[in-house]
């Protein structure tokens, strides 16, 4: 079937698109609801304002919160401010600086950060987010931004309406769609209007293919475009310096894309391959284990990023397939000169774990091999904080704690200047106002917005019995909640009906 007349996709909203979506949504709207904030009644217009009839009901997805005393540090500038605060406000860093220079408004919750250091939330330049669950854990292991490396059916997208809705469940998203690579495979399932495509003998590689996958991923949404030049690293049977498009093909995606306003991010290996997509005009190279020294310049000159995903590269060599595990071991020293010479030459840089397959490695560690690579520690937080959040044209929203930016920040134990490998264990985390508990938290230090409060009689006792705490079953966990067993009173049932019914 020839896809060269076939007109672009609508991007109004059809009935394919609904279905399409309703698969991507499955898991995130069961996350919705079985996490939902605490709701705030909003009237309608037109009522009077009361709850009741006419009235509706609105989830609040920006919190209030101040941080109280924490060492404050400006990635932006490198200043450190000690015994400093953040206040936030409706999602929104409102001040922030030292206690005697900011003013804390009163019946706000107070998140004591007291010996701890404060960082902006950190962001996450390649990832590859399919559940809600995955999602939750990138937020909660410090990346409260991210820029999607692609799914194979428009999850991310869910996933970005997901972060709208409820903020505390995902990271600020930049979402890729599908990947327009040769072989699309089961993807075409993705869409109807994919569906020409399964029927071209060599895949998608003539102009009018990757012009047409490119316009399906726009009109779905997504708001950047990812590309290929090489074969994959992480399959044994691939050779990831084997090139599949080249420069004039890669031209073409970047063309379809431009026109709707979107960058490109290119997977990428072999140093003639990163060479090809960096003057077809991409946004972003990724992995580039071979990029060359006249690549670089060439970036250097024309602004382009570099996403090396580390983390990913020194996960294949802890691989227990020996093709994979030599590739590795031989690929990342390759890498780590490749980063530092980047650095050295003033390209920028972006840190990006490559995560995916359930799994989702903090960014912490992004950073840390960062630093390993040689670049000095406040600028190895950069690359997790300034200069993604240019990478993904958020350079005024994220990436600090300054009056505007997004109210997203990292509490960790220790100086990230000195050692940068805190930041893969964040002590809390706050997503927009909200603050999380990565790990289990102490009794008596649970955040006001993690903590229901436990209903009270008119005297302002607890009312006994009517609110008692569950085991919960975290994510990974396999353990089952214990059967409620049923204890005799000790005192003999009243005759008069219970007044209404028993709290769980």
């Amino acid at each position: 079937m020839c896809v060269e007349n076939t007109p672009p996709p609508p991007s109004r909203l059809t009935r394919r698109g609904v279905l399409a979506g309703a698969a991507a949504l499955a898991g995130t709207a069961a996350a919705l609801s079985a996490s939902a904030p605490p709701a705030a009644a909003s009237p309608s217009p037109g009522t009077d304002g009361r709850t009741g009839t006419g009235t509706r009901t609105r989830t609040r997805t920006r919190g209030d919160l101040v941080i109280d005393g924490g060492t404050l540090l400006d990635p932006a500038t490198g200043e450190v401010t000690e015994d400093a605060v953040v206040v936030i406000a409706d999602g929104i860093v409102r001040a922030a600086g030292s206690r005697a220079r900011t003013r804390v408004p009163g019946n706000t919750p107070v998140l004591a950060a007291h010996g701890r250091w404060v960082l902006p939330g950190l962001v996450e330049a390649h990832i590859h987010l399919n559940t809600a669950a995955e999602a939750r854990d990138a937020v909660l292991s410090g990346a409260t931004t991210a820029r999607s490396g692609s799914t194979n059916f428009y999850q991310d997208i869910a996933v970005r309406e997901l972060a709208d809705r409820a903020p505390r469940l995902a990271p600020r998203l930049r979402a890729a769609g599908i990947f327009v690579t040769p072989d699309l495979g089961d993807t075409v399932l993705a869409d109807p209007d994919l569906t020409p495509l399964a029927t071209l003998r060599d895949g998608v590689r003539s102009r009018e293919a990757l012009r047409r996958v490119v316009e399906v991923n726009l009109a779905r949404g997504a708001d950047v475009i990812k590309t290929r030049v090489n074969e994959r690293a992480g399959l044994p049977e691939q050779d990831p310096l084997a090139q599949v498009y080249d420069r004039d093909q890669l031209s073409t995606v970047v063309a379809a894309a431009a026109r709707g306003g979107k960058g490109v991010l290119c997977h990428s290996y072999s140093e003639q391959g990163c060479h090809d997509a960096v003057l077809a005009g991409v946004r972003s190279l990724e992995h580039g284990v071979y990029v060359g020294e006249r690549t670089l310049r060439a970036m250097r000159r024309k602004g382009t990023y570099f996403t090396p995903t580390l983390t990913a590269i020194a996960g294949l060599a802890e691989s227990s397939d020996p093709v994979l595990a030599e590739r590795g071991r031989t690929y990342l020293p390759v890498l780590e000169r490749a980063v530092l010479a980047a650095h050295e030459l003033g390209v920028p840089l972006a840190a990006g774990t490559d995560s995916s397959g359930g799994e989702v490695d903090p960014i912490g560690r992004e950073v840390e091999l960062m630093r390993e690579a040689g670049l000095p520690a406040l600028d190895a937080i950069r690359t997790a904080t300034t200069g993604a959040a240019r990478l993904l044209g958020l350079r005024d929203r994220v990436g600090r704690l300054a009056p505007g930016f997004a109210g997203d920040a990292l509490l960790v134990d220790g100086d990230p200047l000195a050692d940068v490998t805190a930041l893969k264990k964040p002590v809390r985390v706050v997503r927009s106002g909200f603050a999380l508990c990565p790990v289990p938290p102490h009794p008596h230090s649970r955040s006001p917005h993690d903590t229901p409060v436990p209903p009270r009689n008119h005297r302002g006792r607890r009312r006994p019995g009517r609110h008692r705490s569950r085991p919960v079953v975290r994510h990974g966990e396999r353990g089952r909640r214990r059967p409620r067993v049923r204890r005799p009173s000790r005192r003999p049932r009243r005759s008069r009906p219970r007044q209404g019914r028993r709290l769980p």
